[in-house]
Parts: C-alpha cells; structure tokens; sequence
C-alpha cells in the first residue's frame, strides 16, 4: 500500500501482516550515525542540548516560511516594501528574521516584463534566515551555470514559461550579499490579509525558479509553503 493509501483513522490489529517487521529496528545508516554521536559527545566534542536546540530551529523556526512572511508584508504594507528594497537585512529583521548567511541581504522585485533569478555560481550561497536550507538542485553544478546562460531555459524546466519580451535578471549570491525574490502579487488578492498572501508564497518563488501561487491553488487558509 502507497503511504497515501493508509487511512490513519483505521484502527487495526497488529494480528496481520504489514510487511515490514515491527522489531527490525533502525537500519544501518540510522544505527552508524547513533554510534557516531554517542561516540562524539562521550569525546565532548557535540553538546546534546546543542545538537537539539540547531535541530528545532532549523525544523520550526528557519524555512521559507519566514521568507513568505517578508513578502506577503510587502504586499500588503508599502512603506514596508519600499523598506525592504532599500534595505533589506534591517527591514527583514523587523519581523524577527536574522542570524547568519542572512547579514546582507537585498530584495529585488519582479514586475510586468521583469524576472529575477537567484543563483550561486561559486557554490551555494543562500539566504537561510529567510529560506532555510538550500534545494539539491541550487547547488549542482548545472543549475549554477545554466541559470546565468540560458535562464529561461532554466525557468521552463521548472515549469514558468514567461512572455518572450520578459526581461531577465540575474543575481549571484556571494558571501557577501544573498537575494530575495519579491514575486508580482496574484491579482484578486486585494483584500486578502497577510496570512492569507503567505500561503501564495513558495520557496521558489523567492528564488525566481517559481511564481506565487494563484488565489485558485490555495485551497483553504493555513496551506503550506512549499
């Protein structure tokens, strides 16, 4: 049965088979990294309690979420959008949103015939604060070239197809500044608040791989950034 099969609600038995075994316990790789850790932190070298806290923080409190916040306020707020084009690092900070690979950031705005599109061409420089943790294919090798060489190409394959008048941009994340994609708001969203706008923004919308999504792909308040 396909994960998505499984009706949670189903009370059963563990009389019947499930096919996998129950006292199997973890696999190989899961048991090589328990050895690891208890190995490191009997050394002193890892702190538990560390190892938890950068855990739970990067589960719940880094992630694009954090990045569709910042830009479902500048739709909504335009003194706060022109903040944010200004200076992006203090205007994102007011929500709450710092810490490193975030120390300099600027925001870039798409419009009517303009995309922006993030990239690292040294390797996989990122906005984490905002973004979280970079996607495989930000940092392979042909992403990283492709983008700069042929981006609507790139776009395509990712399934954005822009008029052929659309103008390109693009930026490459160093050390020294990470980028944030503002997407054009949907229209029809005017009277939408700023939690209903997140739910518009993706991860790869904020890169420039993406568009927001449309009112009509948001099936109900409280969806999930992907």
């Amino acid at each position: 049965m396909a994960p998505e099969d499984h009706d949670p609600s189903h009370s059963h038995s563990h009389d019947h088979p499930h096919g996998h075994d129950h006292d199997a316990g973890p696999d190989p790789m899961t048991k090589r990294v328990q050895a690891l850790e208890a190995l490191l932190v009997e050394k002193g070298y890892v702190d538990p309690v560390a190892v938890d806290a950068l855990i739970e923080t990067y589960e719940t409190k880094i992630g694009p979420r954090n990045g569709a916040r910042v830009v479902a306020r500048a739709w909504a707020d335009p003194d706060y959008r022109a903040r944010l084009l200004a200076d992006a690092t203090g205007a994102i900070a007011e929500l709450g949103f710092a810490g490193r690979q975030g120390e300099h950031m600027v925001a870039v705005e798409n419009a009517t015939g303009l995309h922006n599109l993030v990239v690292c061409t040294l390797c996989s420089c990122y906005p984490w604060p905002v973004l979280g943790v970079p996607p495989t294919w930000y940092k392979s090798a042909a992403y990283r070239s492709r983008a700069v060489l042929e981006p609507r190409g790139v776009l395509e394959e990712f399934g954005v197809r822009l008029p052929e008048d659309t103008e390109f941009r693009i930026w490459d994340s160093t050390a020294e500044i990470r980028y944030l994609v503002i997407p054009e708001r949907p229209a029809g969203t005017e009277d939408w608040t700023e939690d209903q706008l997140a739910e518009l923004v993706t991860r790869d919308s904020m890169i420039g791989t993406g568009l927001a999504k449309s009112p009509q792909e948001v099936s109900s308040p409280g969806g999930t950034v992907s």
